[in-house]
């Protein structure tokens, strides 16, 4: 079913690879603590997204440390695969599963989002989280995520985004820009001071490129229906989701 070894990284995934390199051992809990508490809600409801699909096989794109794979284990009874860019988060992953006791069921690979290594309509499910920031182009990431997917299978993702209210988007800004690098630093190191002080302007740049309808327009164009949004955390989070048209 899969074929050996991923192909070269474009520039953005060297970028990502490097930016998450130092994050790793403590990534986790600094993750909870500098989302406020957020990033396991969004989680929440994107397993449930996911699980209402009765999946048998699913695929976790920008898996990470496992974290939504250990989850969506939970949440279903399918088999698991996890694919990153980072073999230091999924080394990480490899010892969370192992520890939980989900080796059998979650299986962590080497892979890019933008070319994946399985063939078409491999899985039940798709899942992915902070992902399409890191990509050159996100609506071909998504046509790609969409191909991994059989006739009605459902395709969940989830970020960060902007808070539409002015109030709270200077609230935001001022978070993601003030407090979030020296804090990173405090918490986590050098690395996190790294990230933290990346984050709130690409957030921003992003959104700026790829606004909301046209996420929309990039889901519809890969073959997804019914395609459905939630703001979360006045305006930190959004989750989508939606399913592939039956042919």
């Amino acid at each position: 079913m899969e074929e050996p070894g991923p192909p070269a990284a474009s520039p953005e995934n060297a970028f990502a690879a490097g930016l998450f390199e130092g994050l790793p051992k403590r990534y986790d809990r600094l993750a909870e603590v500098l989302s406020l508490g957020q990033n396991s809600r969004w989680r929440r409801v994107l397993v449930s997204h996911v699980a209402r699909f009765k999946p048998r096989r699913i695929l976790d794109v920008a898996t990470g440390t496992a974290g939504v794979a250990i989850a969506l284990a939970h949440a279903t009874d399918a088999l698991i695969v996890g694919v990153d860019l980072s073999e230091e988060m999924l080394e990480r992953g490899r010892k969370r599963v192992y520890d939980a006791g989900l080796d059998q069921r979650i299986k962590l690979r080497h892979a890019r989002a933008e070319q994946l290594p399985f063939p078409a309509g491999s899985f039940d499910a798709v899942s992915f989280t902070y992902l399409l920031r890191y990509v050159a182009d996100p609506a071909a990431t998504l046509a790609e995520l969409a191909r991994m997917l059989r006739p009605s299978g459902g395709m969940a993702g989830l970020d960060f985004f902007v808070p539409p209210n002015p109030v709270w988007r200077a609230s935001w800004r001022l978070y993601t820009r003030a407090v979030l690098p020296p804090a990173g630093y405090v918490l986590g190191g050098r690395a996190w001071w790294k990230a933290g002080r990346f984050l709130g302007p690409n957030i921003d740049a992003f959104y700026r490129q790829w606004p909301i309808h046209r996420m929309f327009e990039a889901w519809r164009e890969a073959g997804m229906v019914d395609v459905e949004d939630r703001v979360m955390s006045l305006g930190g989070g959004l989750v989508m989701w939606g399913r592939k048209h039956h042919a």
